[in-house]
């Protein structure tokens, strides 16, 4: 019986948790945020899927772009400081 105490104490902890935010209406209040977030995703803009391939390519195009930059400059700065020390 010992080993189920502490698993009977969190079942109970999260039923009075639960009852706590189910008088204050924070379930209530959840399901309105959900309502409201698919009400305002239907008044979005959606792309298309050629404008999503197009996207997709620049954005691998800098981030090919942007990590060329990023070892470059690495490697310069590593070879500075191998010049000083």
């Amino acid at each position: 019986m010992k080993e189920y105490l502490p698993l009977l104490i969190g079942i109970v902890l999260a039923s009075v948790i639960f009852a706590l935010l189910w008088r204050r209406g924070a379930f209530l209040r959840i399901t309105g945020y959900v309502q409201e977030t698919k009400e305002e995703l239907r008044k979005c803009t959606w792309p298309t899927f050629d404008e999503l391939k197009g996207s997709t390519g620049v954005v691998l195009v800098s981030i090919v772009l942007l990590g060329g930059f990023t070892v470059v400059v690495d490697f310069l700065i590593a070879f500075m400081v191998r010049l000083i020390t």
